[in-house]
């Protein structure tokens, strides 16, 4: 058995919002590496500002932040037409289904739990933006 490796495009912008630190520095790392443009919030207001000036293709969003949680910014970026096409990706260390499932509701496209397996936060990531691009 073998698995394909599905690969991001070099250059596209994406999102980090995370109140860790450590988690933020990580996922930055490894992205970056991947090709990615990376730009990093440490909350969701933060977030909201970097949006619009950054216009990711993708957000990585926490859902347990400081201030507005993630399901909230996750709501308000639905509500704006201007990003419907972005992909929102959450990530949790909450029981996965029960975290996963709040996170869809809110408009999510995808969930990752913590502690992050990287080759699946790379795999995940690239899969969402490549299903984006095929229209």
């Amino acid at each position: 058995m073998f698995s394909v490796r599905v690969r991001g495009m070099p250059g596209e912008r994406i999102l980090i919002v995370d109140d860790n630190p450590q988690s933020l520095k990580l996922a930055q790392i490894v992205l970056s590496d991947e090709g990615y443009e990376i730009q990093t919030a440490g909350d969701a207001e933060q977030a909201l500002d970097l949006i619009a000036a950054f216009e990711p293709a993708a957000v990585l969003v926490d859902i347990r932040l400081p201030g507005m949680d993630g399901l909230e910014l996750t709501r308000r970026l639905r509500r704006d037409a201007r990003y419907k096409r972005m992909i929102i990706l959450a990530v949790s260390a909450h029981r996965k289904e029960q975290a996963e499932a709040g996170a869809l509701a809110a408009g999510c496209d995808g969930f990752i739990s913590k502690p992050i397996n990287l080759d699946v936060l790379v795999q995940t990531l690239a899969a969402h933006l490549a299903r984006v691009r095929a229209g």
